[in-house]
């Protein structure tokens, strides 16, 4: 379509193209000129800048030394979006129970199309040193709740087929000390969020039969089964 067409396209097309132009930013170019959003959507710098100035007058981008990127309204979008999901309405006191019987931080995470995001939080109030997690942070792909996310359909990744038979994934930073083991919530037949336990190298143990990895099951199972999951048998 030419230049001149796309000044008097339909608003469904506009609203289309600036859907377009927000999903380019992503986790590894989270700032874009307009040169670059303009050769990945095929149009004129001149178009770019007529739908960048509009998103940014709305919130949606922000200026920044390298051209631009999402803006503070795309985060009270998404926190809004999140607030809206039953897993997170109902996860409370499942969370609560998870740190009274494993005596670590328990986190709640949701995917965001390409990584997993902090929901909640329920802190272990009893020990000396506490790990902070923060609500609305964007885990690494590779963290426990990532492999998560990427073990079961729609990724399924082959490499991490371990991960669904044992029911959990475990990660760790050797430099700060710090590990998490998680595992699936299901609602109906679809991963939807993890629960994880985060501590130190020392409390957390990557094994399923440990007494953390059974308590985060039990727990993950439980909050699955309220959400309308039906767990299958061994023999089913």
């Amino acid at each position: 379509m030419s230049e001149a067409a796309d000044s008097g396209a339909p608003v469904n097309q506009s609203i289309a193209r600036a859907a377009r132009l927000l999903g380019l930013f992503t986790v590894e170019d989270p700032e874009l000129s307009l040169s670059q959003m303009a050769t990945r959507l095929g149009v004129s710098r001149a178009t770019v800048h007529r739908y960048a100035t509009a998103l940014r007058n709305a919130g949606l981008l922000r200026m920044t030394s390298s051209g631009y990127g999402l803006g503070p309204r795309v985060i009270e979008l998404a926190a809004t979006a999140i607030a809206g999901l039953r897993v997170v309405s109902v996860a409370g006191p499942f969370l609560e129970r998870l740190v009274d019987e494993a005596n670590e931080t328990a986190v709640l995470s949701v995917w965001d199309g390409e990584a997993p995001v902090v929901v909640r939080v329920d802190d272990n109030t009893t020990r000396t040193v506490r790990i902070n997690v923060r609500t609305g942070a964007r885990l690494e792909r590779d963290s426990a709740q990532g492999m998560i996310f990427r073990a079961y359909p729609p990724i399924a990744e082959r490499k991490l087929a371990a991960v669904v038979d044992e029911g959990v994934a475990f990660s760790a930073s050797r430099i700060e000390g710090i590990a998490a083991l998680a595992t699936p919530v299901f609602q109906a037949d679809r991963v939807v969020a993890t629960l994880a336990l985060v501590g130190t190298l020392a409390s957390i143990d990557q094994a399923r039969t440990s007494r953390v990895g059974a308590a985060l099951r039990e727990v993950g199972a439980a909050l699955s089964g309220e959400l309308g999951h039906v767990a299958q048998s061994d023999g089913a």
